[in-house]
């Protein structure tokens, strides 16, 4: 478990709506480039979110988040077991342009919406979910399964209830949060989504908030959700905390082009800003595993990559 200097403490009573923001510790950790072509090129980088563009003032650790998922070198681990999750609709608040992403928020004080088993001990809440995509469909991805990028990624956050009492708390600690991953990919219409796109045109601009109710996350998962890739990692935003346990479907869920049009309509910038910056390439660049084992619940010699 990474120590925080107390400077960046105050921070997290303010995290779930500023997970983007640069903490305060004196610390630096340097930004490490990005090890896919794709990320690497001068294209890219230039159009990524400002966060990323110069040193990075807050702590970093040797277990930082996202990361390739090489299949061949994952641990089949036979005492992983399925994924239960409940997730009640009726809790849904609202949607929230934060100016990296947009977060769709739920009402966590109470065990409506939970997620266990799995490579979880305890029981999570859910939290909020958000994306990360790509300019275009060739990248945009935060984890890569043997270097292969898909356009975007779902992270459905959860904390632990069963050890803390509030997010702000948990983020910090050991055994704090249960993010579950799931790639996008272009193809057919996502119809549970669909409600989704259909309220961003709202939020449009950084900082705009609007209510957004009885939205079922279930909806956004795939049909297969007992394959899955799993690893002690971090936040993929500032203030990076490793108190994530990193759950990675296998399977991948399939969105139109024209839905994930939508996502890049967004904007980094607020309507007062006079230069408007387009919602795009709002992802973390790869780390390094430095020594971790990526555990999955599946033979990977008995089926294929996603």
């Amino acid at each position: 478990m990474v120590t925080f200097s107390a400077a960046v403490r105050p921070l997290v009573s303010h995290l779930r709506r500023q997970l983007v923001r640069h903490a305060t510790s004196p610390r630096i950790t340097p930004v490490r480039r990005c090890n896919l072509t794709a990320c690497s090129s001068k294209s890219v980088l230039s159009q990524m979110h400002p966060m990323w563009l110069g040193p990075l003032e807050v702590p970093g650790g040797d277990h930082q988040s996202p990361i390739d998922i090489a299949v061949k070198k994952a641990v089949f681990d036979s005492d992983l077991k399925p994924l239960e999750s409940s997730y009640d609709p009726q809790t849904c608040q609202q949607i929230w342009n934060n100016g990296y992403s947009f977060l769709v928020e739920y009402d966590d004080t109470t065990d409506k919406n939970t997620l266990k088993g799995g490579p979880l001990q305890d029981k999570y809440r859910l939290c909020q979910f958000h994306f990360h995509w790509g300019e275009s469909n060739d990248w945009g991805s935060e984890h890569t399964v043997d270097r292969r990028l898909f356009p975007a990624e779902l992270h459905l956050v959860h904390w632990n209830s069963d050890r803390y009492t509030l997010f702000e708390e948990a983020v910090m600690e050991e055994n704090g949060l249960a993010v579950i991953g799931i790639f996008l990919k272009v193809g057919k219409r996502h119809e549970g989504l669909q409600k989704l796109v259909d309220a961003l045109p709202a939020i449009r601009h950084k900082d705009s908030v609007v209510e957004f109710t009885r939205f079922d996350p279930a909806s956004l998962l795939p049909s297969n959700i007992d394959d899955y890739w799993t690893y002690h990692g971090s936040l993929t935003t500032p203030p990076l905390t490793e108190s994530v346990t990193w759950i990675v479907m296998k399977q991948h869920i399939e969105v139109s082009h024209d839905q994930l049009a939508v996502f890049r309509s967004l904007l980094f910038t607020s309507a007062e800003e006079e230069v408007q910056k387009s919602m795009v390439n709002n992802f973390r660049v790869q780390q390094p595993l430095r020594g971790r084992t990526v555990r999955s619940s599946f033979t990977p010699f008995l089926a294929e990559a996603p």
